[in-house]
């Protein structure tokens, strides 16, 4: 299941310094509405419905989780720092950035500010052909009819040719260089939320831990010293079988693996629960079993201080992890970083994310990137 929303917007400019106003354009949707993933290439297409010069337009796949008003509402405000000025009294006119939201997964939005898909899209060679360059596995969901079979219904006959490419944001960011990536951090620090994100958004195959399923887990928040044993060795037997299993399948039509755990974090874990003869045993089983096991070739740590946590923690819900104390929390999190420094050989960053929101913020998720882009460099 997707946990972020696809949204393809159409962009055009016929004033000014057009492919430039595009780019800044380009730039701005990444920022501050969602990320750029894809980007057509720039067609140069007659105007439409008025006499003016023609304009350069482009289509672009956005990844969000934000509501189609709210996208709206953001577009609008792109639109204004641009030097665009609505008119609805004054119809179609030469403007320096038109910003049209054209699709919104497969849904269909139709209220008084918006309508989804955009209702005169399959009228439009200068919004379908950008959009079929961006090869997505489509459907207009009230013809029931993909990208292609629109433009061979189209009634539009204006030229449209390519004069231009402008380049996804991402593109600068090679996390495909590595095999696999691993994001950890302590309970509530949003390593999945974020695993989740980097593997829709650089297309990678995502390996979630399985706690759910973990029947142990409710019994242990319950009763710590009768069940820590039994949890940790069933924590450490499934994490070893599906990092053993997904590791070594490989997946053609994804780029690399990330992780949100590392199995690491089953001794980190065990020192903190177990009772010392009990470590002692779990731990020499764990070193058979470390040994076996592939290193991650980016260890990814997000740091978050003990009251976001708890913030985090009771905001999520899970009613096991309610009664969660912040002296808990604060040895986990000492774990974690005498682990990362005894690691030598271990392609670590640690990235602090106590006053980041990397959900609701794009511009948080953005500096993330950029971390990881500096530890590449």
């Amino acid at each position: 299941m997707k946990s972020q929303h696809q949204v393809v917007l159409s962009l055009g400019s016929n004033q000014g310094n057009r492919l430039q106003i595009l780019e800044q354009c380009v730039a701005l949707l990444h920022q501050e509405v969602g990320t750029v993933i894809k980007i057509s290439a720039v067609f140069e297409t007659p105007a439409w419905g008025f006499e003016s010069e023609s304009f350069f337009n482009c289509a672009l796949l956005l990844h969000t989780g934000a509501t189609p008003l709210r996208v709206l509402q953001q577009i609008l405000k792109i639109e204004k720092r641009l030097g665009r000025t609505r008119n609805a009294a004054i119809g179609y006119q030469a403007r320096s950035i038109d910003i049209d939201i054209i699709a919104f997964d497969e849904e269909i939005v139709t209220t008084d500010k918006l309508q989804i898909p955009h209702p005169l899209l399959q009228e439009r060679k200068f919004v379908l052909l950008p959009f079929q360059e961006l090869q997505l596995d489509w459907q207009h969901p009230i013809f029931k009819k993909n990208i292609p079979e629109l433009i061979a219904e189209t009634r539009d006959t204006s030229t449209c040719e390519i004069v231009g490419k402008i380049s996804a944001p991402l593109s600068t960011i090679p996390l495909d260089q590595f095999n696999y990536i691993a994001f950890e951090g302590n309970i509530g620090a949003g390593k999945t939320t974020l695993t989740h994100k980097i593997a829709e958004d650089f297309n990678a195959k995502m390996v979630l831990e399985r706690f759910a399923d973990n029947p142990f887990l409710p019994k242990f928040y319950k009763d710590q010293n009768r069940y820590a044993f039994p949890l940790e060795m069933s924590f450490l037997a499934d994490r070893y079988q599906q990092l053993t299993d997904d590791l070594a399948q490989f997946d053609l039509f994804k780029d690399f693996v990330v992780a949100d755990y590392h199995i690491f974090k089953s001794l980190i874990f065990a020192k903190i629960t177990l009772a010392e003869d009990e470590y002692r045993l779990y731990r020499n089983l764990f070193t058979i079993i470390y040994k076996e096991m592939p290193k991650p070739d980016l260890y990814v740590y997000l740091y978050q201080n003990t009251n976001r946590l708890l913030q985090n923690i009771k905001k999520r819900g899970r009613g096991y992890e309610q009664n969660i104390k912040a002296d808990y929390l604060e040895k986990i999190n000492t774990g974690y970083l005498d682990y990362i420094k005894s690691q030598q050989d271990l392609n670590v960053l640690i990235i602090d994310v106590s006053d980041l929101d990397f959900v609701k913020n794009q511009s948080d998720y953005l500096f993330i990137l950029e971390e990881i882009q500096k530890k590449i460099q």
